[in-house]
């Protein structure tokens, strides 16, 4: 059984284990110890009178159960395995000192081994047994045992079992560390991956409020000055007698009105493609959908009837929270239900998303921005909905499912402008 192979003691994490080199040179050294105090003590037992057939049987026993222990199964083999095979070469020792006390030397190799392969108290216990059978095998020999065969072994008993600690110490350390990087490494993906959906949902944000200002500027000037050109042009034919000018007037007001049709569909391709219908519930529908056809999720849309239109903005901002909070619910809730309901709060528009999935902690989640890659979500959308001058309230607990509301302020709702109010729909007077 060798040192590197052996399964840790309980209450050990998993261990790092050293370099191949070390390993091998950790092995064979073990094995030489073993091989070099086996070849002493029976060539001293020889020495001192025993049979050599007996010495060298001990020997052969000890080097026998020592070298079984490496053809143990490693990956398969148990901790109980392991103490069971320790106990066995202990037994093992003692019939051998039972033979001649010179195989006391051997006692270095199990107290190596003990510090090793057993928990703390027990290897103590074991490695206090190991001495008392060095200290008492002299007297059971020779009737007498001296000073050095006392404080000997038990200081060298001290430094192999402290050194067979801290390597067991280094181990786990060592595994500590490949923990700690392995968990770097994660952390560092998760977030080059976060960094990457920050980077897209700037740029998609960004290409959003840049084509919502540029329809709202084509409504605001070009398309308001084809429609007052095509009123004064169809006014100014009804008033006119000269066929030639009255012709004129109303190929001025065919090709205005063909020019602002052109202009109104430019306008509406330049809102977002989820809004292109104007129906922020209609576009909360169809994302619902298609949680349900994908995840199974049973969903609920429900929105208040006095509901006013909502400037694209507003309309863009809660649908993008919508469809973040959804992706949060699919992918980390565990929800079977979904209920959605947009809500005319006077001057604001709320949007409540109730789901009934595994929750979480929310104070813990305000304090602390290592949840999980839903936190960053949420946060994303909080911070979107206070740029447009609103905001996001959580309640959640761990087992209780997770309600969300987002608001925003209906500013400006009734101009043209900012309601959503396609061009062409208000005449100029």
């Amino acid at each position: 059984m060798s040192l590197v192979d052996a399964p840790l003691p309980r209450g050990h994490a998993p261990s790092g284990r050293p370099s191949e080199p070390t390993v091998r040179a950790m092995e064979v050294g073990q094995h030489l110890i073993a091989l070099a105090l086996t070849i002493i003590g029976a060539i001293r037992a020889v020495g001192d009178g025993v049979p050599a057939a007996a010495a060298i049987t001990a020997g052969l026993a000890i080097l026998a159960w020592h070298t079984a222990g490496t053809f143990l199964p490693r990956k398969t083999l148990s901790p109980n395995a392991v103490v069971w095979w320790l106990v066995g070469f202990a037994a093992v020792w003692i019939a051998a000192v039972a033979v001649s006390p010179e195989f006391v030397w051997l006692a270095f190799l199990l107290w190596l081994l003990a510090g090793h392969l057993l928990p703390l108290r027990w290897g103590v216990a074991f490695s206090v047994f190991v001495f008392a059978v060095v200290a008492i095998a002299p007297i059971l020999h020779h009737g007498t045992t001296s000073y050095a065969n006392l404080f000997g072994p038990l200081i060298g008993g001290i430094f192999a079992f402290g050194i067979s600690r801290g390597y067991l110490q280094l181990l786990h350390e060592a595994a500590e560390r490949e923990r700690l990087v392995t968990s770097l490494k994660l952390a560092q993906a998760e977030m080059s991956e976060l960094q990457d959906e920050l980077a897209v949902a700037q740029r998609e944000a960004g290409a959003i409020a840049e084509r919502t200002r540029i329809s709202r500027d084509i409504h605001d000037t070009i398309a308001q000055a084809l429609s007052s050109i095509r009123l004064i042009a169809h006014a100014a034919n009804s008033r006119t007698e000269d066929p030639a000018a009255a012709l004129s007037l109303r190929q001025v007001e065919s090709l205005a009105s063909d020019s602002l049709a052109d202009v109104r569909r430019i306008v509406a391709e330049l809102l977002p493609a989820e809004l292109e219908d104007g129906a922020l519930a209609a576009a909360l529908e169809r994302i619902l959908d298609r949680a349900r056809d994908e995840a199974g999720i049973a969903v609920e849309l429900h929105v208040d009837e006095t509901l006013p239109l909502l400037p694209t903005e507003v309309e863009v901002g809660l649908l993008r929270s919508a469809q973040s909070a959804l992706a949060n619910v699919r992918l980390h809730a565990a929800a079977t239900r979904v209920v959605v309901s947009l809500i005319d709060a006077g001057d604001t528009v709320r949007m409540d998303i109730i789901d009934d999935g595994r929750g979480f902690d929310v104070a813990e989640w305000d304090q602390s921005s290592t949840i999980g890659a839903s936190s960053y979500g949420l946060r994303f959308m909080r911070n979107r909905l206070r740029e447009l001058g609103g905001g996001l309230d959580v309640e959640s607990g761990p087992g209780e499912g997770t309600a969300l509301s987002a608001y925003l302020p209906i500013r400006a709702a009734d101009t043209g402008a900012a309601s959503g109010t396609h061009p062409g729909d208000e005449e100029p007077a």
